[in-house]
């Protein structure tokens, strides 16, 4: 259910920044007749917005592509983030590095002087992290008030990783010269996962956070890049 809200959301996001980009497409000036080749480079602004609203959460994440033919390009992503997941029964921390590599499928025409990108496609993603049980609350048959005890000493386990493939959608619209906004929507899935302490990961950098029984997850980027032409055709 918590995943189906997600994607719910994800989607009214898309369909949002989809009229941004149909907006742009038609109004923007056809000033260069060059179909630009070269690399884009970004960050993901959701994660500097969210690392200053929430303080459970701490990320960076910095992206690029490369178009290396007609309507293929060739795109990778790393970063870093540091997640809290609380609930009525744990408390725990996850800290790590991630990166992504995969390739994009553009979608839309190829119009001389509009860089707007409607693109499709894979990547393969790879975390390295560990993970903090701060508190959890057990059952507990001694405790002759509500049956539950809480257990405050900390079970941390290093050294954790996840390997997961997710299929990708996203728009990139050119707001000025060179200059894009972009969102992508990822829906994952994970291959293999280390776990420690035998206790489930619950939050694992550039994945997501998890959910029992299985491994499907979800997750977006909202970024902004600049286009540096290398070859212009």
């Amino acid at each position: 259910m918590k995943t189906y809200h997600m994607l719910k959301s994800y989607i009214s996001l898309l369909i949002v920044f989809t009229c941004s980009f149909s907006f742009a497409t038609n109004n923007k000036q056809q000033n260069d007749t060059l179909n630009k080749f070269g690399i884009r480079a970004g960050i993901d602004i959701q994660k500097i917005i969210r690392s200053a609203t929430n303080n459970e959460y701490n990320g960076l994440s910095i992206n690029a592509d490369i178009r290396i033919k007609k309507s293929l390009y060739i795109s990778s992503e790393i970063g870093n983030e540091e997640k809290m997941t609380n609930t009525d029964y744990i408390r725990s921390t996850s800290k790590g590095n991630y990166i992504k590599f995969g390739t994009k499928f553009k979608l839309n025409k190829n119009l001389k002087g509009n860089q707007n990108l409607t693109y499709s496609g894979a990547n393969l993603g790879y975390s390295s992290f560990n993970q903090t049980i701060n508190s959890y609350t057990i059952y507990n048959e001694n405790n002759s008030i509500w049956g539950i005890s809480t257990i405050n000493n900390p079970l941390y386990s290093p050294d954790l990783n996840a390997l997961w493939f997710e299929l990708i959608f996203g728009l990139k619209t050119e707001i000025f010269n060179n200059l894009f906004l972009g969102l992508e929507i990822q829906l994952k899935n994970i291959l293999s996962e280390k776990t420690g302490n035998q206790i489930t990961n619950f939050y694992i950098p550039g994945f997501n956070r998890t959910f029992d029984g299985s491994s499907i997850g979800a997750g977006f980027s909202y970024t902004i890049s600049y286009l540096i032409p290398v070859i212009k055709k």
